[in-house]
């Protein structure tokens, strides 16, 4: 595909503030967040003995974590269906749709039978809700980000392409006091009977929310080039792969830190840190959660610094730092308190997050407009996908090793050397130079 490059006077002006975009971008991106959390905070309690009873202990909460890795699989059939929808129809009502099936989606999986009340049919219905929020997720972040950075000038650009990443730690955040609220204010046998239903319909007041904050916005105005220039492809999807592969699978290496990351900390360390260091469940759960409100801080700095710097060079400083003080953080954990555990996991989670912040305007500079909504779905849901496995592959690592210390540094300095790697490709073949008024220029050719 062939086109000409809009001259700086042609693209039209945003008329929605672009503070107010970066707050709908945030809040849908946190609600997302928040109601795929709570859904992993309390499937380990509660989804196995409610819907999967007959399969006992181990096999009710294997299926529980099954129906959570369901939703990372069918990821990036979501990116590909969204991400068409988002370069074809318009990126302000895709991200509709996507929070909409999201929230609903939640709020259902609040009003679904258990098994006691009608067999297998809560499981089935719990399934297919969860493939809901998997194909929901899959559309989201590629959005979140392209509505925040086509509504601002180049110059702020990496910023404002940060403000979603917020949404992860919120949504965390949010969950984990859910989780930590309820468990302190209902027995066990109350949560069991009706109490676990309360945080999945708290998605719906969430979800009216955000609705509303993305009805009060306009399409960017990089869409409406789009589509004025009559530049739309038919099948974006096919022109992504066709003009961009090798730009994919650096998007793809530039994502792994940022989502990997989460996932092993989050998840596996949580588990590792019961199981081998000692550690109480809420003790830890408490530690991510500081290290999820010191996120709140740095990425909105390290947004800021990716403008001076560059995202790229920000995500190669942030996977660099990770790589270095992966093992030295792990061997740590074999002698820490409750205090040098919570020192341990800001520190630890610092340097990822710094990747993490500035990814969205890595993947941004990467790909033309007119497929950009595909590009950047497609390479962050592929990346979720694999990062879904993480705790699987980090407990065979451990098994293998007999959970020898450094067994969880491998994977993550892996990681980090992907990123690395791929940050430093990225910061070389950057898509969308700068004109010097300060606005981005498209290659004449595709």
């Amino acid at each position: 595909m062939t086109s000409e490059a809009p001259s700086p006077a042609s693209l039209p002006a945003s008329s929605s503030p672009v503070r107010r975009v970066a707050w709908a971008s945030m809040i849908g991106t946190s609600l997302e967040s928040f109601d795929f959390y709570v859904f992993a905070y309390f499937s380990a309690y509660f989804i196995g003995p409610l819907f999967f009873d007959p399969l006992g202990q181990f096999g009710g909460t294997l299926a529980a974590f099954a129906t959570i890795g369901v939703a990372f699989v069918v990821r990036p059939l979501g990116a590909a269906i969204f991400g068409h929808m988002g370069d074809r129809l318009g990126r302000r009502a895709t991200l509709l749709w996507t929070i909409g099936i999201m929230g609903v989606a939640t709020g259902l999986i609040g009003l679904l039978p258990t098994y006691a009340q009608a067999g297998w049919l809560g499981a089935v219905l719990l399934v297919l809700l969860r493939v809901a929020q998997g194909l929901s997720l899959g559309g989201e972040w590629g959005g979140s980000i392209l509505l925040a950075t086509e509504h601002s000038s180049p110059v702020k650009r990496a910023f404002y392409a940060a403000v979603p990443q917020l949404g992860s730690p919120v949504g965390s955040i949010l969950s984990a006091v859910v989780f930590i609220v309820m468990t302190l204010a209902l027995p066990a046998e109350e949560l069991a009977a009706w109490g676990w239903r309360i945080p999945f319909l708290l998605a719906i007041p969430l979800l009216a929310v955000s609705l509303y904050l993305r009805l009060t916005i306009d399409e960017t105005p990089v869409f409406k080039a789009v589509v004025r220039e009559q530049r739309r492809d038919r099948v974006p999807f096919a022109t992504m792969f066709r003009a961009q592969p090798t730009a994919l699978v650096i998007a793809f290496g530039a994502a792994l830190l940022g989502i990997g990351s989460y996932s092993l900390m989050n998840t596996y360390t949580i588990n590792y840190g019961v199981t081998t260091l000692g550690f109480t469940f809420q003790e830890l759960l408490v530690a991510t959660t500081i290290g999820g409100l010191l996120q709140l801080v740095t990425i909105p700095l390290f947004g800021w610094w990716a403008t001076r710097v560059g995202s790229a060079r920000v995500v190669a400083y942030g996977a660099l730092g990770t790589l270095l003080i992966t093992f030295p953080m792990y061997w740590l954990l074999q002698f820490a308190s409750f205090p040098v555990l919570v020192g341990t996991m800001i520190v630890g989670g610092i340097l990822p997050t710094m990747s993490w912040a500035a990814l969205g305007g890595l993947m941004n500079d990467l790909f033309a407009d007119h497929y950009r909504y595909s590009a950047l779905s497609v390479a962050y849901a592929v990346a979720a996908a694999v990062s879904g496995f993480i705790p699987l592959l980090t407990t065979l690592l451990g098994e293998s090793t007999g959970y020898v210390w450094w067994h969880p540094g491998v994977v993550l300095a892996l990681l980090s050397a992907i990123t690395l790697v791929s940050a430093r490709a990225a910061a070389r073949m950057r898509h969308a130079p700068i004109s010097e008024d300060g606005r981005e220029v498209q290659p004449a050719a595709v």
